[in-house]
């Protein structure tokens, strides 16, 4: 059985951290965000390769996973030549596979979903194809999909108006697809499964059947969601390293530096390699990237800072999110909600 992963998105509601860290592999504390996927998918054994579909720059992710062997599993790459939409990366990425279902993920889903139990129900219904669905507190805000009584959807609502909205279930970007119902896509063009696919399967009656999904569920495309996830992972909401069996503590490397009269308040993380400075304050919800030097009387409230991040003596960041070899000079100020691309230099006694 296949496994496909839509990892060609640029990220770019995450700009300037994603123009040279694609957005599959943004750093969740020290792991790439996609390996919290491919944990996932390790829950069906029956899955034997996992296909990366990508776009944007793919190579810079091949070297994070290659093979795939690290992790206990098969990976294999397909790059689109032209960006193909939902629908023809899936397409693309098949290839001319045939037989088991298609497990088909969004690349920009953190979720604790009962992928078997997802499966279950596919086989169970003798599905073309089952979407899983999430609910959501404010249908308004999202493209809706309706079903009835007995699971089968019924209908899509793009940005429904307030009088459509009979339902708060949105698609949560993961499917099973049956890959003899993959032809009516139209290959080496751009299509959306959402738009095209799906609606096609209403519209001539077959079997198109959701799991609805009541668990958590988080899109991490925006700086927002992306400092919510590592929140929820620290707090225990969703169980996952590395705060699995010890959420709301203070996870510091063996292989960090913390100097006597340096503070660091839980919940947090500091990366290998880190130092923290005499009389520096590390505040709950801080994540401290591996090789960061956080200089004395410096405080980090709440910032995730990416791998190799300098922070001078005196300096005071927020609720910020700095990208990878960003120096910020002493007592200068970050306010909370400040995003700092690569490289970003914020010198002595600067605010931003």
């Amino acid at each position: 059985m296949k496994a496909i992963l839509l990892a060609g998105g640029k990220g770019t509601r995450l700009r300037p951290l994603t123009l040279h860290t694609p957005k599959p592999i943004v750093p969740i504390f020290d792991r790439p965000f996609l390996q919290y996927q491919i944990d996932l998918l390790r829950q069906v054994p029956e899955i034997d390769e996992i296909v990366l579909s990508l776009n944007y720059q793919p190579r810079r992710i091949e070297e994070v996973f290659g093979s795939g062997g690290d992790l206990g599993v098969h990976i294999r790459y397909v790059v689109e030549p032209q960006p193909l939409g939902t629908g023809g990366a899936i397409k693309f990425a098949a290839g001319h596979y045939s037989g088991e279902p298609l497990v088909v993920f969004n690349g920009d889903v953190l979720t604790a979903v009962d992928l078997p139990a997802v499966l279950a129900l596919h086989r169970e219904r003798q599905a073309a194809a089952t979407i899983v669905l999430t609910p959501v507190e404010n249908p308004t805000a999202y493209g809706l999909v309706e079903t009835d009584a007995d699971g089968n959807v019924r209908a899509f609502l793009e940005k429904p108006t307030p009088d459509q909205i009979r339902c708060n279930t949105i698609n949560a970007g993961i499917y099973v697809l049956e890959p003899d119902t993959l032809g009516r896509i139209p290959s080496d063009v751009a299509y959306s499964i959402e738009r095209g696919y799906f609606p096609s399967l209403v519209e001539n009656g077959e079997t198109f059947v959701a799991y609805v999904y009541d668990g958590y569920w988080l899109d991490i495309g925006t700086p927002e969601k992306y400092r919510q996830a590592h929140i929820d992972i620290m707090d225990g909401r969703f169980p996952a390293p590395p705060f699995q069996a010890a959420p709301g503590t203070a996870l510091v490397s063996p292989e960090a530096r913390i100097e006597d009269g340096a503070t660091v308040e839980a919940p947090c993380f500091i990366g290998a390699g880190a130092v923290v400075r005499t009389g520096a304050r590390i505040g709950p919800y801080s994540v401290i990237g591996s090789s960061c030097h956080i200089g004395e009387n410096a405080v980090v409230d709440g910032a995730i800072l990416w791998p190799n991040t300098w922070v001078d003596a005196g300096a005071e960041i927020g609720p910020a999110l700095t990208g990878r070899h960003c120096h910020i000079g002493r007592q200068a100020r970050v306010a909370g909600g400040t995003l700092l691309g690569d490289k970003s230099v914020l010198t002595d006694y600067s605010s931003i």
